[in-house]
This record gives C-alpha cells, sequence and structure tokens, in this order.
C-alpha cells in the first residue's frame, strides 16, 4: 500500500480496489446466517427452526460486535498511524488487536455456554413453545464452540484489508461461506441433523475462515507481529477501542432491535388478528421478522463494505491533512450507497411476496400477509438507512470517534427502540408497532448530515489555522 495510491491515485478506482473485495467480503459472511434460515425453511424444521434462529441470531451478533469493535478499531489506528509515518504505533495497533480478540472470544464462548438459558430467555424464547425452544437452545449451544473462530476470523478480516490486502481479506470470508453453503444441504438434509447440522456447518465454515486470516499474520505488508507489537499498550488499546466504537454500537443495535421485537411480539403477537380473522402468534411474526433482519442485514452488508473500502483512503489523507480528498472520497461512497438503498426500497415494496418464498414453502396465510407488512414498512426507510450507516462509518474512518458512535446510537437505539415500545403498547399491534422503523430512519438520517456538516467545519478550521 504505497503512499502514491492512497494521495494521489483517482478516488473512483482506488475505492473500486478497496470496496468490491470488501462488498464480496461482507456479503458473504452475512450469508452465514441467511443460508441456514433458507436451508431450515426449506426442513421439516420450517417457522419453528427460522424463529429459533432467530432467537439466537443476537448473539452470534454480539460476538460480531466485539470482533469488530477491536478489528475496525485496530484497522482504522493503523491506517492513520501510516498516514501520520507511525510505524511502531501502526504495528501496536494490530498486534494488540489480537491479543485483544483472542480474550474477548474466549469471555463470549464460556459466558455463551454458561449463561445459555438466560440469554434464550432475553432474546424471546418461549420454553411453552416446545419445538422452538429446543431448537433454539440445540443451535445455540453448537455456535459457543465455533465463537472463538469467528471471533478471530472475523476481526482480523480489517487489519488484512487495511494491509492493502483486500482480495485476501475477501477470500478468507468467501471460502468459510463457501463451505457452510456446500455442507449445510448435506447436514440438515442428507444426515437429517435439522437445526444441529446447519450449527455444525456453520461452526466448520469459520475454523476455515480463521485459519487463512491467521496465516496471513506471517506474509504481511506494512505491519509486524512480534514480541513488542503484542505487548499490550494502554494508549494503543484505548485509541482502538475508542475508534471501534461505532462499529460495536452498529453491530449491539441490532442485538437491541430484534430483542425488543422478539419480546413485544411474545406480548402482542395473539393480540393482533390478521384479515384471515386469525390471531398472527408468536413464532409467525418471530420467523417473518428474523427473516426481515437478514433480508436487512445484506443490503447493509453491501453499504457497510463499500464504506469500508474507502476507510484506508480517508484514513490515511486524515493523517496527511488532505481534507479535500477525504471529502471527494466522502461524496463518492455516499452517492453509490444512496443507489444501493434505492434498489432495495423497489425490491421491498414490489417484490416482498418473492422474498419470502426464499425462505420456505407451504407458509400460512398469515405468515404471508405478516411478510409483506413487515417488508414494506420495517424496511419502508432503507435508503435513509444506508446512508445513515455509511455516515457513521465514514465518521469513524476520520478519527471522529465521538461522533460516529452518536449516529451509530441514533437509529437503533435513540429513536427506534423508544418508538417501538410506545406504538406497540398503545396499538397492542404487532403490524403498526412495525411504522417505528420509519420514524427512526427520518431522525437518524437529519441527525447524521448534521454531524457530517460539523465535522467538516472542524476540519476546515483546523486547515486555515
Amino acid at each position: 500500500m504505497k503512499k502514491v495510491d492512497l494521495e494521489k491515485e483517482k478516488i473512483s478506482k482506488l475505492i473500486m480496489k478497496f470496496a468490491i473485495p470488501c462488498v464480496i467480503s461482507m456479503l458473504v459472511a452475512s450469508l452465514y446466517n441467511i443460508v441456514d434460515q433458507i436451508f431450515i425453511g426449506w426442513s421439516k424444521a420450517g417457522a419453528f427452526g427460522n424463529a429459533a434462529t432467530n432467537i439466537v441470531y443476537p448473539f452470534t451478533v454480539i460476538a460480531l460486535a466485539f470482533a469488530l469493535l477491536i478489528g475496525d478499531g485496530a484497522a482504522a489506528l493503523f491506517n492513520l498511524s501510516l498516514g501520520s509515518k507511525n510505524k511502531e504505533k501502526a504495528n501496536k495497533a494490530v498486534g494488540n488487536g489480537l491479543i485483544l480478540l483472542i480474550v474477548i472470544s474466549l469471555v463470549i464462548t464460556i459466558f455463551g455456554l454458561v449463561f445459555s438459558k438466560q440469554i434464550l430467555k432475553v432474546f424471546g424464547a418461549n420454553p411453552n413453545e416446545i419445538e422452538c425452544y429446543q431448537y433454539a437452545k440445540d443451535y445455540l449451544q453448537i455456535i459457543c464452540y465455533g465463537l472463538p473462530f469467528y471471533i478471530i476470523g472475523q476481526g482480523l478480516n480489517a487489519s488484512i484489508r487495511s494491509d492493502g490486502s483486500p482480495k485476501y481479506a475477501m477470500a478468507a470470508t468467501v471460502v468459510g461461506a463457501i463451505t457452510n453453503i456446500i455442507l449445510d444441504p448435506l447436514f440438515i438434509f442428507g444426515f437429517k441433523m435439522s437445526v444441529k447440522g446447519a450449527a455444525i456447518a456453520t461452526v466448520i465454515g469459520q475454523i476455515l475462515t480463521f485459519i487463512i486470516s491467521i496465516i496471513y499474520l506471517k506474509k504481511s505488508k506494512s505491519f509486524k507481529i512480534n514480541k513488542e507489537s503484542i505487548k499490550l499498550d494502554k494508549e494503543v488499546c484505548k485509541r482502538s477501542l475508542s475508534l471501534g466504537l461505532a462499529s460495536l454500537i452498529t453491530q449491539l443495535a441490532i442485538v437491541i432491535i430484534i430483542a425488543v421485537a422478539n419480546n413485544l411480539v411474545g406480548k402482542y403477537g395473539y393480540d393482533t388478528i390478521a384479515s384471515s380473522g386469525n390471531a398472527y402468534g408468536v413464532v409467525t411474526p418471530l420467523a417473518v421478522i428474523g427473516i426481515c433482519m437478514k433480508v436487512f442485514g445484506i443490503v447493509i452488508s453491501i453499504v457497510i463494505g463499500v464504506s469500508l473500502g474507502g476507510m484506508p483512503i480517508i484514513g490515511y489523507n486524515m493523517g496527511a491533512g488532505n481534507i479535500k480528498r477525504v471529502k471527494e472520497t466522502i461524496k463518492y461512497i455516499l452517492i453509490t450507497n444512496f443507489i444501493i438503498g434505492t434498489i432495495a426500497f423497489i425490491l421491498f415494496e414490489c417484490f416482498p411476496t418473492f422474498i419470502i418464498n426464499i425462505f420456505g414453502r407451504g407458509n400460512t396465510f398469515e405468515y404471508l400477509e405478516y411478510a409483506k407488512y413487515c417488508l414494506r414498512i420495517f424496511l419502508g426507510g432503507i435508503i435513509l438507512t444506508c446512508i445513515t450507516k455509511s455516515l457513521s462509518i465514514l465518521l469513524q474512518s476520520m478519527g471522529s470517534s465521538i461522533k460516529s458512535t452518536i449516529l451509530a446510537l441514533a437509529r437503533d437505539v435513540i429513536f427506534f427502540v423508544p418508538a417501538i415500545i410506545i406504538i406497540a403498547s398503545l396499538s397492542h399491534s404487532v403490524v403498526t408497532m412495525l411504522y417505528s422503523a420509519i420514524i427512526a430512519d427520518v431522525l437518524a438520517f437529519i441527525t447524521g448530515i448534521f454531524l457530517l456538516r460539523s465535522e467538516f467545519k472542524k476540519e476546515d478550521k483546523l486547515c486555515i489555522k
């Protein structure tokens, strides 16, 4: 990753170089969960299995959140350090990040195994729904054993990408995901292991990604892992974690959304009557919301991939004091993500039945009706979401960890959670509560634009001085 590449080469060319492999990596990473959802939906477990994976999904997101907290933070500090010509600090950013990843992965794994019942309860599991609860219990236990490999593999991905090897980072993720896709039908249908088979296939794929990522550490371009770099430095760790905080919040926000939505579904699912005259119940909304979140995750993974692709360019030029080039990069990324959001909006509004039918057959009338509501309403503000999520990462890349964190919290925690609780409490409807997402999207978008403008004003004043 030469200086001339990031300081003088055409921005569109640089973004294509970094963003395309990054988008593929993020897309493939999101397939870990969505492929499980598809195959489970077509298995004998059906909607019960999909509801179960939706219950467990937030815990895997928590694991990813901590992986990105450390991984993205280390990568951001690595880029900023290279831009300011501080090679020693760049090495420590990656080395300290690796040690932190190992420690946190073990902590989360032990926590998941010891407190599995409490975890399932928090995310909406009901022991009275016997079949669904057992599937969720089986899935969670197996997934926990793969968490160390998952967390370390995903955490290292950002540093590999920032080291000028986006294709290698992509390959590490792709190999694991393809392995999962191949093994899913084998274990689920061939060995008749149902939900357990999906979990085992996922863990095997995660192990392969981990191995490939670890191998890279011996062939890195711009950093070295040695005794000095892995020796924990309080200031380096503090700075890395502050830069990665937005990534943590972004993922934890997903957890909060699902946890709140799942519990509200359990409370008001039987109070909400479909046009058929039957209540939606609990399992149907749980399964549908889980699928919508996975579809939502695909779109956001593309947006995040594009945004992360600009991270090395923005971080390096921020470190070098080239604000004009930073602005050009941000403009290009925002336009690209606006187009992505528009395409997604059209698909969700015009083809909801086609999308939901990918995840299983023989769905009931109530299932399909709620799925249409969920895709069209809950994801109705997807264009604004794409811009907001992108702005959070761009602010992170600029080194503005506080503003990035505020924006990461804004959409999903500050605005969405209060809105969905208030609307659901007043309406007692699992359909009406979906409008809270659009309200949150509008308010978060306004907040994001304000924070970006204030950051540019601050940087412009520094340039003048």
